[in-house]
């Protein structure tokens, strides 16, 4: 199925349904929920999924598994996705909350035929197996630190979407204590009774997963670790790596492409 929504279809009486949609760069998918579990799979360019406990990134070729009836919102910075959209009980295993996995060549070549079947496909033969051995290779993705938990305490909430906008490895937790009418320590306890980390370490993670979208555009790693404010490329790397368990370079190689 191609750009159809899947409220339309959703009564279909299948275990798996595939859908096909393009988007135009830049699109919102407003908030919104999904009686199915949903495996949103990146097509190209970058995603962001959105809930009130956080945000995912999701590069070109990874996907982001959305538990049933999480209202998310959805940003499609480029391109189009495909989605499988699974009767939660035949994933009793659906994490609880958003993860962004990784998609194995098998497992894309699967998602990519599974959007040309017909969603009254037999139960029996060809189509019916491709949909059973999807729900098989999609039980135990790896699963990709690319996670940011958001708070819920409002005044927070939009001090932190505010740094999203423009990231700074070194903005000040006094600026933010200052914000806030409250003390540094007494942030840092908001922080983690909020995001589960130090104001310290979630905004090296905001930092390295704001990266990861001009480092994918062939940006050079030396201007994007500039606007970030490391004081080096080498100090970016260092934190790159620590994240993500690969020096930017290493992850730019490794992207499978097209």
């Amino acid at each position: 199925m191609r750009n159809v929504l899947i409220d339309e279809v959703d009564d279909i009486d299948r275990a798996v349904l595939a859908i096909r949609t393009d988007y135009a760069p830049d699109h919102v998918v407003a908030w919104h929920r999904h009686r199915r579990a949903q495996f949103l799979y990146s097509a190209q360019g970058f995603m962001r999924a959105e809930t009130v406990d956080g945000s995912w990134v999701v590069p070109a070729h990874r996907a982001v598994l959305i538990p049933p009836g999480t209202e998310h919102q959805v940003t499609m910075m480029s391109g189009g996705t495909r989605s499988l959209y699974i009767e939660p009980g035949a994933v009793p295993w659906f994490p609880r909350r958003p993860r962004v996995v990784d998609v194995s060549p098998l497992l894309r070549e699967l998602v990519l035929a599974a959007v040309e079947v017909e969603p009254r496909y037999p139960r029996r033969g060809r189509d019916a197996a491709l949909m059973a051995l999807l729900l098989h290779e999609l039980n135990g993705l790896a699963p990709l630190p690319l996670d940011l938990p958001l708070p819920r305490d409002e005044r927070l909430r939009a001090l932190c979407e505010s740094f999203l906008t423009a990231p700074d490895v070194h903005d000040p937790p006094a600026r933010w204590a200052a914000r806030l009418h409250v003390s540094e320590r007494t942030l840092n306890r908001l922080f983690h009774a909020e995001t589960g980390m130090s104001f310290t370490r979630w905004r090296q993670r905001a930092c390295v997963l704001h990266a990861l979208p001009p480092l994918a555009e062939g940006r050079p790693i030396a201007d994007i670790a500039a606007a970030l404010g490391y004081e080096s490329p080498a100090a970016f790397s260092t934190m790159f790596l620590r994240l993500l368990g690969a020096s930017p370079r290493e992850y730019r190689a490794a992207d499978p492409g097209p």
